[in-house]
């Protein structure tokens, strides 16, 4: 078990998991903090419609899940960040 980057707590992987449900192929694996230090907004990509991860230090919710970031990196060869709109 690793501990929380934001807190330092130690990451509890099954509440995380149920946390990251919305998230298309992501898991706990692929995050360094714990379900108190972050949110997960249904429905707010503007690429799939899906789910967004945002960490609870971040004061605006970003435009893209992390999934939909690395398919644009992926096709782009650039990254379009988290916030595309403005």
């Amino acid at each position: 078990m690793q501990p929380c980057q934001n807190c330092q707590a130690v990451i509890d992987e099954y509440l995380l998991d149920k946390q990251l449900e919305p998230l298309r192929d992501l898991t706990v694996d692929d995050f360094n903090v714990c379900a108190d230090c972050t949110t997960v907004v249904a429905d707010a990509c503007v690429e799939c419609g899906g789910a967004v991860y945002v960490p609870r230090s971040e004061t605006r919710t970003p435009d893209v899940c992390p999934a939909c970031r690395s398919d644009l990196i992926e096709r782009t060869g650039r990254d379009p960040g988290w916030m595309v709109t403005t």
